[in-house]
């Protein structure tokens, strides 16, 4: 590339930045078959520039050695072995295509769906050899391998790995295009000088950063894959220590901003207490009044509140944002996604009539006319509270006086999102709440730039969640519990870890998982929610749900969090190993909201 193409991609450099790390840094589009579409779907993962990318490690591994034959093999596995092309068999309308070859003892068949043209006879020519490798099934009696994961002669056999690495994927990204991507950046990582202490490498046998990095994408079995391979420990302990450095400064920036004094007369906040059928709790009552001293004080706020699915959450935000309306300010409520945004409104409005004060809602799908409304009632502080996603980043959103801001889901959001909506203000105030349970020093470690206000007690009335772990070997036994439920008047979420296949996961698609619910339980009964679904369609699917007319739910972790139907006692979450310890708790979260006892089955492929 050169050096003038190399300045045009590369992202503008911070202040302090050592040249070294550059190209770690520049845009994803100069790596081997990235171009700016593809770019655009590594943006959905969370994958921005090559350091992103070399961040995101294996999750599992493929055995890919050689065999001589498929004699003993059994179905399900990956084999590879050398071949002798024998026939082809063309496939017409929805018959896949067929290419007949044998490994020295046995025939078997490679089945293509939707081949075209000549594709399959110039890359698998009768009469030559070939090294394939993929999952090996029998139909009928017949040994077939299904779209191969490689086809290849035999002297480039070689870049066929023994243990192939799979890495997490999104829509549009597919495991051999990654895994070309990141071999094209893995050069680029330079050789550094050690910033952690030295006697600590030693004593643990923690390679450098770098060695680090390339052990761990090329695993050579399981063991290279676990957390405590030393490759694996060495970057865990790298993101960890570079987190504390982060809090550190952002401590001693904290301390040193002013804020604005903000207090209000309660006015506002007795009128919904007053509104309430029921007594705040205790810790909702602590809660509050941290908030109010911290909002008084002449230094900016800076707290986290925590507190466990149904804590009562809602109404401490709410009362926060009306000592902000109180002082003659405005208050905003961040959320991750659109349907937690909609929950947020929903829950919020009622609170807002009693207190007489204007509640409006902020998204990236309000009409163009409708926004520029809310945007100028914004401007001039018509609007008292808005709550909104991450629409409310953006320019031209302003506001007349933001004096708190109250982030839902603090992991969606990145430290750099929320100093940009701290800047919309003369000196915001900032409330993050989180309903992942945090022991203390786990929570001193992940906020430790934060005060913390904990809600240790939940409102009465609550019923505790029944937890069972079952394995996928009985997943009929939990369709025919779903059916029972379903004929009682029960409604239940069934949660995927993926919407599409992807080459190699084993993970069940929402759409797969929907088709197979809906001919189980019957039309209309089975609805679907997930991220590849327009806007709309998505409010459509929840208000479906949401009012009793779908009784069934297939979903991935968008309904991770804000979503409140009363009547949802069962929560089924298919592949559960697949999900972190938090993702999990926040979809347990979603059951459990009414008065009826509620259930979670997590469902894991054994061992």
């Amino acid at each position: 590339m050169s050096e003038a193409a190399e300045d045009g991609r590369r992202r503008p450099e911070p202040r302090g930045r050592p040249e070294l790390l550059f190209p770690l840094f520049s845009t994803l589009d100069g790596l081997d078959g990235i171009g700016p579409k593809t770019a655009k779907h590594y943006a959905a993962m969370g994958v921005e520039t090559p350091k992103d990318l070399l961040l995101t490690l294996p999750i599992q591994g493929i055995a890919r050695a050689r065999r001589e034959t498929i004699q003993g093999v059994a179905p399900g596995e990956v084999v590879t072995l050398e071949v002798t092309v024998a026939a082809h068999r063309k496939g017409t309308g929805r018959a896949p295509s067929r290419v007949e070859v044998e490994d020295g003892t046995t025939r078997l068949v490679l089945v293509f769906f939707h081949a075209r043209g000549d594709y399959l006879e110039r890359i698998l020519p009768i009469g030559a050899r070939r090294v394939i490798s993929g999952k090996l099934e029998y139909f009928d009696g017949v040994a077939q391998i299904a779209h191969p994961d490689h086809i290849v002669p035999p002297e480039e056999a070689a870049s066929i790995p023994p243990y192939e690495p799979v890495y997490p994927l999104t829509a549009g990204v597919t495991q051999k295009a990654l895994r070309k991507a990141m071999l094209s950046a893995l050069p680029l990582v330079p050789i550094l000088g050690e910033w952690i202490d030295l006697e600590l490498m030693r004593e643990k046998g923690w390679p450098a950063w770098s060695l680090a990095l390339e052990a761990a994408h090329h695993p050579d079995g399981l063991v290279d894959l676990s957390p405590e391979h030393p490759a694996r420990q060495r970057l865990a302990y790298d993101e960890l220590f570079a987190h504390q450095l982060t809090l550190a400064i952002a401590r001693q920036n904290t301390r040193k901003s002013k804020g604005l004094p903000t207090q209000g007369d309660g006015t506002l906040r007795a009128r919904v207490l007053g509104s309430l059928p029921y007594e705040p709790t205790g810790a909702q009552s602590r809660a509050i009044a941290e908030i109010a001293e911290d909002l008084a004080q002449p230094q900016r706020m800076n707290r986290l509140l925590q507190g466990d699915v149904g804590a009562g959450k809602t109404l401490v935000a709410m009362q926060a944002l009306l000592i902000a309306v109180e002082a003659g300010g405005q208050g905003v409520m961040m959320a991750p996604t659109t349907i937690l945004a909609g929950q947020h409104y929903a829950g919020l409005a009622p609170l807002a009539e009693a207190a007489g004060v204007r509640l409006e809602i902020l998204t990236g799908q309000d009409k163009a006319a409708e926004r520029r409304e809310k945007l100028a009632a914004l401007k001039s502080g018509e609007i008292d509270i808005l709550v909104g996603t991450h629409a409310v980043f953006q320019d031209k959103v302003e506001f007349r006086d933001l004096r708190l801001a109250v982030i839902d889901e603090q992991h969606r959001f990145g430290v750099a999102q929320r100093v940009k909506l701290g800047a919309k203000g003369r000196a915001v105030d900032i409330l993050v709440m989180t309903a992942t349970p945090i022991p203390r020093t786990l929570s001193l470690a992940q906020y430790g730039d934060m005060d913390i206000s904990v809600l240790d007690e939940t409102p009465p009335g609550r019923q505790p969640i029944t937890t069972a772990l079952i394995p996928a070997t009985r997943l009929d036994d939990v369709v025919e519990r779903l059916r029972q439920a379903v004929a009682e008047g029960r409604q239940a979420y069934w949660v995927c870890p993926l919407v599409g296949e992807s080459e190699v996961s084993e993970a069940t698609a929402a759409e797969e998982r929907f088709k197979d619910l809906r001919a189980r339980l019957g039309e209309g009964v089975v609805g679907r929610i997930h991220g590849q679904l327009s806007g709309p369609d998505m409010a459509a699917a929840m208000s479906d749900f949401a009012e009793g007319r779908t009784r069934v739910l297939v979903a991935t972790t968008v309904i991770e969090v804000g979503v409140e139907v009363p009547n949802a006692t069962i929560m089924v979450i298919e592949q559960a190993e697949n999900f972190g310890l938090a993702q999990l708790h926040q979809l347990r979260g979603r059951v459990g909201r009414g008065s009826h006892s509620s259930t979670c089955l997590m469902i894991y492929r054994p061992p």
